[in-house]
């Protein structure tokens, strides 16, 4: 198993297949999940002949169960301790939900300073703030995050069941073909983690602006989201992203859940690999 150790003593844990000499795809794995989410982009882009390389963030998957740094100033540093140790250049970087503002961040401040970044895709992503603010009136009340924390704290293990089963991949709607399988991976993942760094990011994944995070970001930009995501409302994330990156494309997919990286893998790996080779 691989691991790096973060300047403030936390081991990440990371996987790191194919060519060394080939364009390395680095993936941000969403809240409270592990980099084997990724499963079906990975085998995908590996086949295609890239280099793919996905960690799990603090307190998540395999990397340490550390009891703080759960925000995204520390998931950020931690995504570029990885980039750092492996010197991937001219890397394209894909985040789903949560991991959409760790890229958002790890590029604004680290990859596009450095020059390690090419490209970037922004899935179904939580920025620029999903949280209703007196400036951001029509955000997420922070009730609904309260009862997140408030579900967690009470029973973790059947609340990462009610979730899995389903707003995220949409298994809750009429005719929605529900995949046992696919319910149980999400849960094995999410009970890998702690359950303090799961609490604690409920408010970062929330509760962070990255206004200026998405107004830094230059590198040539996908921006993809499923207008039935029922746990980040596309109207507060893909359609304002789209406006603050500066160079940005931005794509809707009609009925797609939250999850749709792995619902409908088969659809969107090939649109992906489309705008990496545009």
């Amino acid at each position: 198993m691989s691991f790096v150790t973060t300047k403030d003593g936390v081991e990440i844990f990371f996987k790191d297949w194919g060519p060394k000499s080939a364009q390395p795809i680095v993936f941000h794995h969403g809240w409270p999940l592990s980099s084997d989410d990724w499963d079906a982009q990975m085998l995908f882009f590996l086949c295609q002949g890239f280099r793919v390389v996905a960690h799990d963030r603090r307190g998540h998957g395999r990397s340490t169960q550390v009891g703080d740094g759960h925000d995204m100033d520390h998931y950020a540093a931690d995504a570029s301790a990885v980039t750092a140790h492996l010197n991937l250049k001219n890397a394209i970087h894909i985040g789903h939900s949560t991991g959409g503002g760790e890229v958002a961040r790890y590029v604004a401040r680290y990859g596009q300073p450095q020059g390690r970044v090419a490209k970037a895709v922004l899935v179904s992503a939580v920025p620029p703030l999903m949280l209703k603010t007196e400036k951001k009136t029509d955000g997420t009340p922070i009730e609904v995050f309260d009862g997140l924390r408030k579900a967690l704290a009470a029973n973790r293990a059947q609340f990462f069941l009610d979730v899995a089963s389903g707003p995220f991949y949409g298994f809750n709607r009429p005719g929605a073909k529900v995949s046992q399988g696919v319910i149980d991976n999400w849960w094995r993942q999410g009970m890998m983690g702690g359950a303090d760094a799961h609490y604690e990011g409920i408010k970062a994944f929330s509760e962070t602006d990255q206004t200026d995070d998405l107004k830094a970001i230059s590198v040539p930009t996908l921006v993809i989201q499923g207008d039935d995501d029922q746990v980040v409302p596309y109207r507060d994330a893909a359609a304002l992203q789209v406006k603050l990156i500066k160079n940005s494309k931005l794509k809707i997919y009609p009925g797609y859940p939250h999850g749709m990286l792995t619902t409908h893998a088969d659809v969107i790996n090939p649109d992906i690999l489309a705008f990496i080779k545009s």
